[in-house]
């Protein structure tokens, strides 16, 4: 996969501690199956940063790990972030340290995003941005891909009734046009049945990559000065988010999988408004402590910039 320098630097980011258990590597095999009683699914497509990172720093004690040094604090309901985003990755690695299918990672990645979703409505959270699937994800083999396309298809068959009984707004930004007819079918009767859902919003970005979402917003406002509804000189920054499919706010904390620095391709502005927590922890294994861990270490950073 190709990767795009970041041209910002960002000083608000959170590396965490190792993951508490290892496993072994075994052979893995190429062969997918499917199982039509699964969860949520979305791996991600990550980004490589050029410039350094400013990491929180805590006093360190020498035999203990920096994390360890961190005073816990119970998370405080009114400093919860209103937006957060979710990179899941290493379902892959994560069924090849078993000796698994490939197939079975992004079976427990499902699971891992239906706990993350009821996570955040427990905690009050209004929005949750999930990558599934990046404009740069078709170089993965057609096998996979199928397999994934099929997968989230019959997740979302089987989840609506619960969207629809949580109150929840379900979205998907991105190119669909390439995606299967009958996947497409889905989205749309899962948007449409939940559009006036108020309590939470899942926003799904399914064949979504920050280079193609600035073209269609550049299309779409050269389209509106042909037709005359608006003037060449009257195009600022407003005008072309108002185009843009991510136009909602921008998440206050983006969490990432896997332990690597590395970012999906969301519009890279963006990200200069948003917390950024990376932890080691491979996605299927993502739960409720380790994310209750990024929301500590937000509402810690909240405290310590606001002057708490």
């Amino acid at each position: 996969m190709s990767s795009s320098s970041l041209p910002i630097a960002l000083t608000n980011t959170v590396i965490s501690h190792p993951p508490k258990t290892t496993t072994t590597n075994h052979a893995s095999s190429s062969h997918y199956h499917y199982s039509r009683s699964q969860s949520h699914l979305f791996p991600s497509q990550p980004l490589t940063l050029s410039k350094p990172r400013t990491i929180a720093a805590v006093p360190s004690t020498p035999g203990i790990p920096a994390h360890e040094n961190e005073p816990e604090a119970e998370l405080v309901p009114e400093m919860m972030p209103k937006h957060v985003a979710v990179i899941m990755d290493g379902n892959r690695r994560w069924a090849k340290m078993r000796g698994l299918p490939t197939s079975e990672g992004h079976e427990e990645l499902m699971k891992s995003w239906k706990r993350v979703a009821k996570l955040c409505i427990k905690s009050g959270i209004k929005v949750l941005t999930a990558l599934l699937f990046t404009t740069e994800n078709w170089r993965r083999s057609k096998e996979e891909i199928e397999f994934l396309f099929k997968l989230f298809e019959t997740t979302l068959s089987s989840e609506a009734e619960a969207i629809m009984r949580e109150g929840i707004k379900f979205r998907v930004i991105g190119d669909m046009s390439k995606l299967p007819r009958s996947l497409q079918k889905m989205i749309t009767i899962v948007e449409e049945n939940s559009k006036n859902n108020s309590r939470f919003q899942f926003i799904m970005a399914i064949n979504y990559g920050g280079r193609y979402d600035i073209v269609q917003a550049c299309k779409s406002v050269a389209k509106k000065v042909q037709d005359d509804i608006i003037h060449l000189e009257d195009i600022n920054e407003n005008i072309i988010e108002k185009e843009l499919e991510t136009e909602f706010s921008n998440p206050d904390l983006l969490i990432r999988t896997s332990g690597v620095l590395r970012l999906s391709n969301f519009l890279l502005w963006q990200l200069a408004y948003t917390e950024l927590y990376f932890t080691p922890q491979l996605g299927p294994d993502f739960g409720k402590d380790e994310f209750e861990e990024a929301l500590s270490s937000f509402q810690q950073r909240q405290r310590r910039y606001g002057g708490d």
